[in-house]
């Protein structure tokens, strides 16, 4: 369990007593998710601190319908257990990696895994999740951060991936800097590649932007990396075009996104294996519920705010949803 560390420092020449800095080494990691990301990062935790070590916490109901199912990571099976939650105790460290559809009730289960000392991570799509956790739970523990680059693939119970991507993370106003110490030091651990950032509320609008456009398009062509990045075509176009749009909301709403920052996710996803893609479009081939709302719209929602015309978006989120109603 978790572990504290009192260092007691030299006093600094403009104070007159000694300053007490905690160190939190996390030995538990609890996951609020079992898809493509959860599973990722908690195979990557598990092969440093140990299989007992990572924990994915369910719903009693998600339990019965889930706790059997036969998963596999690059073709290995999984060994990580799934816990009901109501036999869940607290964790070191919650990371969420549900999708935004699925939060209240991860809130809601987050409850028994969240002790005084528990400190949490959002994977979550968009920019309001970590608003809705802290309302619940407080921001002294907790960061705000995104996951990018990683080419997984979660269909049917099997996760394949050949780039884990990289986890950006920072504080918030509230965040206590023991907080970003210690999950920076446990992704330090595990090689996780990370990055904590002085300014994550930028690189969150920089990944909402990306979203808007790859995964949306994706799953509103049924295209993969590959063919939304094709020269000229009519999906790349749709790409750029939603994410430029979600670049001029961003900067109404006071985040300086510029042509640079679409640059490099433009660049970013022709990386990336072409014959990959991203969640949503998985989605449509499960024929699962997306999240759709949270990105379209956002940014449709924050634009009619600003008077800011964004018909690129507005069409994605009616042909998702006309998709989606064909189930």
């Amino acid at each position: 369990m978790l572990q504290r560390h009192t260092i007691h420092q030299a006093p600094r020449t403009r104070a007159p007593f000694c300053e007490e800095m905690i160190h939190v080494q996390i030995n538990k990691v609890a996951f609020i998710g079992k898809g493509g990301v959860g599973l990722l990062y908690g195979s990557m935790i598990a092969k440093t601190l140990g299989n007992d070590a990572v924990e994915y916490i369910m719903d009693d109901a998600r339990f019965e319908r889930h706790a059997g199912d036969a998963l596999t990571v690059n073709g290995e099976p999984c060994a990580l257990k799934s816990v009901r939650v109501s036999e869940a105790t607290p964790a070191d460290l919650v990371i969420l990696t549900v999708k935004t559809t699925g939060l209240n009730q991860a809130l809601k289960t987050m409850e028994r895994v969240v002790g005084p000392n528990t400190l949490i991570a959002s994977l979550c799509n968009g920019i309001t999740s970590e608003q809705k956790i802290a309302e619940r739970f407080g921001w002294k523990h907790t960061v705000l951060g995104i996951c990018q680059g990683m080419d997984a693939v979660f269909l049917d119970g099997a996760l394949t991936f050949s780039n884990a991507g990289e986890i950006r993370f920072g504080a918030a106003a509230g965040t206590e800097p023991a907080t970003v110490t210690a999950i920076d030091g446990l992704y330090t651990r595990c090689g996780i590649a990370h990055t904590v950032e002085s300014d994550i509320a930028h690189r969150m609008w920089a990944k909402l932007m990306l979203n808007d456009g790859i995964n949306q398009t994706c799953m509103a062509y049924g295209g993969t990396y590959g063919s939304a990045t094709e020269p000229g075509s009519e999906q790349r176009r749709c790409f750029v075009s939603a994410m430029r749009e979600t670049l001029a909301v961003a900067n109404a709403e006071g985040v300086e996104l510029t042509e640079a920052d679409l640059t490099q996710m433009v660049r970013l996803i022709e990386g990336i294996d072409p014959a990959g893609m991203p969640s949503m479009a998985q989605d449509r081939i499960a024929k699962r519920k997306t999240e759709v709302e949270e990105f379209a719209g956002t940014i449709c929602r924050l634009a009619a705010k600003h008077d800011i015309q964004v018909p690129q978006n507005e069409w994605l989120y009616r042909r998702i949803r006309d998709i989606e109603k064909s189930w």
